[in-house]
């Protein structure tokens, strides 16, 4: 069937990019229509003449505006003027939230573009984040897509979500430029849909030319000594792999390397090599993370960019030095950053640019004698950022080379790592690398001097500060090795808690006289929790759990639970007796298990928490919410101890959290359980919580918080 589709015509993504491509070309047509309208409409010949003849006048000018503004027409925010009454009137359609025609279309295209890339790799839109994003840029609610932007930025074991979706976030930001309010923001989008260059930043409008706020510091680099075993791993001897392999011993940890080659004719030269981005959350030590690289595409000044040059400069480079740059990723588009850089060029000599897995698009080095090289494999998404199309593997330009090839590994994060591209360069595409090493045969020669620079951005405080900046340790599980405590820097949840049989509660307690449910008048209290952790550390995942109300496990006393909440998490005696869970990754099920002795099982599920309203679907567990919270009020946070059970013990978990917690008393929320045979779903029905409303629910539509390892108790 694979074959047929091949031979029958070219693949589904390369068509949806094909057919995003000529919508652009329509959208780009209608937004000339609406400024030749625009022109006429406010052409100062017309203003005269419908002075003199008002009657016809007029009607003629009110049928343009019409035209302009009508929702079956061009569009509410469809004028396109530089100033006077036509600013205004665009301005007041984009605030009425009336798109003209031509963003519509231009948005369309940039679906098809998205949808393309999921078509390449599905599982991005299974990470809760980018749906979160997702939706909420389409929707065209602003708030929503900061706050999921951010916490992309802040998602410690994102690697996929941060590195591998940039290419689609730069199309969701252009989403929210064509259908936000603000009219500054429409150039950038634009110029983000049609692949113009850009004059100002993605977000709002903000010139390029200058570094944001968040960019202004210089930078700073250390010179540092690599360890014994990084030592041995730098190559001696000049070569495109050469290079890459001591790159790679690197790794991105936010260090580059100067070397000093002596080539075939006897001049000193010099390479410079710089690793990608490093994976995760943007860091506060290193300008080499995700936030950089997103500065090193729609500017040639980044932090990342500017302490390269410094460590050139604390090197000791001499001004007129032949320099080679080779760099991976990020890398490779901080060098071709500097090679664009006139005065650089004017202080060194740059004769070669190599960049694999960068998008380095059509952009020109300052000296044309530059020859620039950009290897890239077409299952890697990161290079698609320059939206150009596949090439023919090698560039007829004399100071041109790209090689764009087909790899055998599809999956990402794998087909960017700079191994992999190593590997593919001695057996998929050697060809490659003798082009390569031919060009740069002039640094083909022992390798005299290697000197590793450690770059520095400004300091900042660690995230989550100052509640999830806690001590750790690392404790093995069967998922490998994990920081405990667990900490949460972005997530949300909808406690319901249930009014239910005492007797009933307490059969699905461990068959122990010491654990007891509390009584709540002549009632115990059952929690449903439900969970979005959208940043965690050890990755976004989804949580169900079933938990119990249970009493002080030695001296059980009549309201204690009221007199507990009133303490500190760590001296509570009550808690809650966790009776069953579902998690959405394999890493989640083995720490539930091992680490808070809680009965996890693997099930994903789709957790909306959006103002008033939950929806929570979980077909793979035969359960879904869904209803109206209604109003809310303030209540304290909502720090917890959680009770699991492992062999003749039980385990103490203590939960430290800091948000905005609401409870609602009057929610309009049902459970349906549709055959699930689990053991949440059997649970749930044990309670017969799907015939009843909760009686509260606890809501943190975003919160923080660190869940400690469980105590064993000899109980």
């Amino acid at each position: 069937m694979a074959a047929h589709r091949h031979a029958s015509g070219p693949p589904a993504n390369e068509l949806l990019r094909e057919c995003a491509r000529e919508v652009v070309d329509v959208a780009e047509g209608i937004r000339e229509v609406c400024a030749r309208t625009s022109s006429v409409l406010f052409a100062p010949a017309l203003t005269s003449s419908a002075r003199r003849r008002p009657r016809t006048g007029y009607a003629a000018r009110w049928a343009l505006l019409r035209a302009l503004t009508n929702r079956q027409g061009l569009g509410g925010s469809a004028i396109v003027a530089p100033d006077g009454m036509g600013r205004l009137l665009g301005a007041a359609g984009e605030a009425l939230g009336r798109e003209s025609l031509a963003a519509l279309v231009a948005v369309t295209s940039l679906r098809l573009r998205i949808a393309a890339v999921l078509l390449d790799h599905p599982e991005f839109g299974h990470d809760p984040g980018m749906r979160r994003l997702t939706a909420a840029v389409t929707a065209d609610h602003d708030r929503e897509a900061v706050r999921a932007l951010r916490t992309l930025f802040k998602d410690q074991g994102a690697q996929r979500a941060l590195s591998a979706m940039a290419p689609v976030l730069a199309e969701l930001l252009a989403i929210r430029g064509l259908l936000d309010e603000d009219p500054i923001n429409d150039e950038t989008a634009w110029a983000l849909v049609a692949g113009r260059e850009l004059t100002a930043g993605p977000v709002r409008g903000v010139s390029a030319a200058h570094p944001s706020v968040m960019d202004r510091d210089e930078g700073a680099v250390q010179a540092v000594e690599p360890s014994a075993l990084e030592a041995q791993g730098i190559a001696a001897e000049g070569s495109l792999l050469a290079f890459l392999r001591t790159m790679d011993v690197l790794a991105t940890d936010g260090r580059v390397l100067v070397q000093e080659v002596r080539g075939p004719d006897g001049v000193l030269r010099y390479v410079v090599e710089a690793p990608g981005t490093a994976p995760g959350r943007p860091r506060g030590d290193s300008p080499q993370d995700f936030a950089g690289a997103w500065r090193n595409l729609f500017t040639t000044d980044s932090p990342y960019t500017r302490s390269i040059l410094l460590a050139i400069r604390e090197h000791g480079v001499p001004r007129g030095a032949d320099l080679a740059l080779v760099g991976h990723g990020e890398g490779g588009t901080a060098l071709l950053n500097l090679a664009q850089d006139d005065e650089f060029c004017r202080a060194y000599r740059v004769t070669h640019v190599v960049a694999v897995g960068s998008p380095i698009g059509d952009r020109k080095p300052a000296d044309p004698r530059t020859w620039v090289a950009g290897i890239t494999n077409r299952h890697d998404i990161v290079p698609v950022l320059d939206s150009r199309s596949a090439g023919p593997a090698f560039d007829p330009h004399p100071n041109r080379y790209r090689a764009d090839y087909t790899g055998p590994d599809h999956e990402f994060p794998r087909c960017h790592l700079l191994r992999v591209y190593i590997d593919h360069l001695e057996t998929v595409i050697p060809q490659v690398t003798q082009d390569v090493d031919q060009a740069l045969t002039p640094y083909r020669g022992p390798v005299e001097r290697t000197c590793v620079y450690r770059l520095k951005d400004r300091a900042r405080p660690p995230e989550g500060y100052p509640l999830l900046t806690v001590p750790t340790s690392s404790v093995p599980t069967s998922a490998g090795p994990v920081d405990v405590p667990v900490r949460y820097y972005d997530s949300s949840a909808a406690h319901l808690c249930y009014p239910v049989d005492t007797d009933v509660a307490r059969s699905l307690l461990p068959d122990a006289t010491w654990m007891a449910p509390t009584r709540l008048g002549r009632r115990a209290l059952a929690v449903l929790s439900l969970y979005e952790h959208r940043c965690t550390t050890i990755g976004p995942y989804t949580e169900l759990g079933l938990s119990v109300v249970v009493d002080d496990l030695w001296r059980p006393h009549a309201y204690d639970l009221a007199r507990d909440l009133l303490r500190r998490v760590d001296l509570r005696r009550t808690g809650r007796y966790v009776v069953a869970v579902a998690v959405g990754t394999q890493e989640a099920r083995a720490v539930a298990e091992e680490l808070w002795a809680q009965p996890a099982v693997h099930g994903s599920a789709e957790v909306a928490l959006q103002g008033h309203e939950l929806r929570v679907e979980a077909p793979e567990l035969g359960l879904s919410v869904e209803g109206s919270l209604g109003p809310g009020v303030r209540c304290p946070e909502p720090d917890w101890v959680l009770y699991g059970r492992r062999g003749d013990s039980a385990v103490r978990t203590l939960v430290r959290a800091a948000g905005r917690p609401r409870v609602h008393t009057r929610p309009r929320v049902r459970l349906r359980l549709d055959g699930g045979h689990g053991p949440l779903a059997r649970h749930l029905q044990i309670l017969e919580l799907d015939t009843v409303r909760p009686g509260f629910v606890l809501t943190s539509p975003r919160f923080i918080a660190h869940r400690s390892a469980g105590a064993l108790l000899p109980r």
